[in-house]
């Protein structure tokens, strides 16, 4: 099982400026709901945005340590304006 602050270090060491919020909403330890926000997803689709993640995150879905992971990513202008609003 990974903790919701190992989910975000892993996130962090693959994209450090990243701001991440990660809950365990089930209290399992291995299914989270993730937001991530990032200037590296400037320009980019979602999926590929997702992808970015994921990368960060391999070793632990392959593991099982992490078995689901609920994205939400944003670039920091959207975050903004979805945090101001």
């Amino acid at each position: 099982m990974a903790s919701p602050a190992q989910v975000e270090a892993m996130i962090k060491t693959g994209l450090p400026d990243a701001i991440v919020q990660v809950r365990d909403p089930r209290g399992t330890g291995d299914h989270y709901e993730v937001v991530v926000v990032s200037a590296e997803f400037a320009g980019q689709s979602r999926v590929r945005q997702h992808q970015i993640v994921y990368t960060a995150v391999q070793s632990a879905m392959a593991s099982g340590e992490i078995h689901a992971l609920q994205l939400d990513t944003k670039t920091p202008q959207e975050w903004q304006a979805t945090t101001s609003a």
